[in-house]
């Protein structure tokens, strides 16, 4: 048999075949959370402190980007929405402020009603309380001041927007377009994926500090509470919507 022959015989590849995946962000939080209490009641105080050091420059970068985020977002999307922005953005804006107000006592008061009943049943975190136990420090710090803070960013963006949409300005809407490519490319390509190794790095040093316990034990009540809020949130807010858009 001829070597074509062999060839033309063998199977061809099954291109149906399950890929490998690679686990989804959520998955690879929890991985980070588990590894971070596991390993850290066994490292040494070197190891914790090296993952102070990342998780310290590591979140002046976020502080960084946060500004970045909502001028490349959010100026983009005003200006897509053309020359009724205008009446459209107030109508919008009235209402998010309506509702992160009526969030905000919402979230008070039930804060203030529940957490500390639950947390009188959980003695451990009242001793925490007045545990004054020093903090792991990071071998350096690296300040990475933002270009302006949150409340100038918005401000910025909804002046640009609105400028560009009733200016029709195709050059500064190409730029803030290539931004939003920027800062969409950062997100997927650096912070998603480190964000698995700031939280064990958390978990770690909060381990090595022996507050986990302490810590967890809140949490679990916190993220009850957290889920049944936004749940009720999300149901009021899309209420809402349809009945706006009807």
């Amino acid at each position: 048999m001829s070597a074509n022959s062999t060839l033309s015989a063998a199977p061809a590849p099954d291109s149906t075949a399950p890929k490998h995946r690679r686990p989804g962000l959520l998955v690879r939080i929890i991985i980070g959370m588990a590894l971070g209490i596991g390993l850290g009641f066994f490292m040494p105080e070197w190891f914790a402190r090296l993952a102070a050091t990342f998780n310290e420059i590591f979140s002046q970068f976020l502080g960084f980007l946060i500004p970045l985020i909502i001028i490349g977002f959010v100026t983009p999307a005003i200006a897509d929405i053309g020359s009724k922005a205008g009446k459209m953005l107030l109508a919008t804006a009235l209402l998010a402020y309506a509702m992160t107000v009526m969030s905000g006592l919402l979230s008070y008061f039930t804060s203030a009603g529940l957490f500390p009943g639950l947390l009188s049943y959980l003695p451990a975190v009242n001793d925490d309380l007045t545990d004054e136990a020093a903090s792991l420090a990071p071998y350096i710090s690296v300040p990475i001041p933002e270009l302006c803070n949150v409340m100038t960013a918005l401000v910025l963006s909804f002046m640009l927007g609105l400028g560009m949409a009733y200016t029709n300005s195709c050059a500064l809407k190409k730029g803030f377009d290539d931004l939003l490519e920027i800062v969409s490319k950062t997100i997927n390509k650096v912070v998603i994926p480190l964000l698995p190794f700031y939280i064990f790095g958390i978990f770690l040093i909060m381990t090595v500090e022996n507050k986990i316990g302490k810590v967890m034990s809140a949490f679990a009540l916190v993220i009850v509470v957290i889920f049944v809020m936004s749940v009720v949130l999300l149901i009021l807010q899309y209420s809402i919507a349809g009945v706006v858009a009807n």
